[in-house]
């Protein structure tokens, strides 16, 4: 079984829990840059062309012929869409792609979409316009009121998030915003309707959950790992707890059922001060909450590879511990750079010497 990881970035400690459950396969990261700390981990690693660029696919399917790759795992919200809508390709090779549908990337992708689909769907969401106009029309029907918060509608982590408190603040990060979002990689999926790139949203007071629910390669539900999150750095969870919730165990249940998403769905939820669950965004694959769920017990990396082997599953693999504390450390990595060694263009899509 070998199994190979796209668009690793810093996800090391996930690497490192499929290393401990792979037995004789092998474990392969592929990073557009190979500046990727994931790829310190892996037993081979190869440095790719950018996910948008034309060879792309071409490439990874030639990788996955020559080191006999038996399933891929993305882990990057702009690298999902693309092997989701590419899919079959990997699958006539024999690959499993380990990615939910195109149209279920596409929802949890697009934030205005969330929102959209979500709310036909009963659940509670935080007030959304996708317009400045929207929002101070809003405003001065005292329909709703400030603190807002304005982001890209396709958004990763924190990347251009801002919270607002009057109109004057309102107007001008909307704008900023709107005009630096095609100086980062967002630009990507926002060019699909730069007009309409930025939401505004009201913010939600309470505490914060994360929910990793969890189906398995077929979309069939398996279980719902609830958090409550203690702190937050840079748009992703810092230190978690994991708790009993049975409501919001039945919520992930539920949105299961909805969805039909293929291995983890991380989402992030806020309860109200009143005890209403607003579900806040659905990342359609491994987010930065999982190892809370990990440590607590859940091995979704051993769940993963019993289903692609078409083996059984334990009864307590996918179940956590309650009051299981969790906190993300900071650790140094270094490696040598070759003397008068030019990282350029060039060089992607050649093996890493690390």
């Amino acid at each position: 079984m070998n199994i190979l990881f796209t668009s690793a970035g810093r996800r090391g400690y996930l690497i490192r829990y499929f290393k401990e459950v792979i037995g004789n396969g092998e474990i392969h990261v592929a990073n557009s840059s190979s500046d990727s700390t994931a790829i310190f981990f892996a037993d081979k690693t190869i440095v790719t062309p950018l996910i948008y660029d034309e060879s792309y696919i071409p490439f990874l399917l030639n990788y996955c012929m020559e080191y006999r790759i038996d399933a891929i795992i993305p882990l990057f919200d702009v690298d999902l869409r693309l092997l989701a809508k590419n899919k079959e390709k990997f699958e006539r090779m024999g690959v499993t792609v380990i990615v939910s549908n195109e149209k279920i990337i596409e929802i949890c992708n697009d934030k205005w979409m969330t929102y959209n689909y979500l709310k036909s769907n009963g659940y509670e969401m935080p007030v959304t316009f996708l317009s400045l106009e929207e929002a101070l029309d809003s405003l001065e029907k005292k329909c709703t009121s400030f603190p807002f918060i304005v982001k890209p509608r396709w958004g990763m982590g924190s990347m251009l998030v801002y919270e607002v408190a009057n109109i004057e603040e309102l107007k001008v990060l909307y704008k900023k915003v709107r005009n630096n979002l095609s100086s980062t990689y967002l630009s990507y999926e926002s060019e699909q309707n730069m007009e309409e790139s930025v939401l505004i949203q009201e913010k939600v007071v309470g505490q914060e959950f994360g929910l990793d629910i969890i189906n398995n390669l077929s979309g069939c539900y398996e279980n719902t790992i609830v958090k409550r999150k203690i702190s937050m750095r840079a748009g992703e969870t810092d230190a978690a707890v994991t708790v009993d919730d049975v409501k919001l165990r039945h919520l992930g249940e539920h949105l299961s059922r909805i969805v039909g998403h293929i291995g983890n769905l991380d989402v992030d939820i806020i309860k109200s001060e009143k005890g209403t669950s607003y579900i806040l965004e659905m990342n359609a694959r491994f987010g930065g909450g999982y190892p809370f769920s990990h440590i607590a017990g859940v091995n979704l990396p051993r769940a993963i590879i019993a289903w692609l082997t078409n083996s059984p599953v334990e009864g307590n693999e996918l179940k956590a511990e309650a009051g299981i504390a969790g906190y993300k450390d900071i650790n140094m990595i270094s490696k040598e750079i070759e003397r008068g060694a030019e990282r350029n263009e060039q060089s992607r899509g050649m093996l890493s010497k690390i």
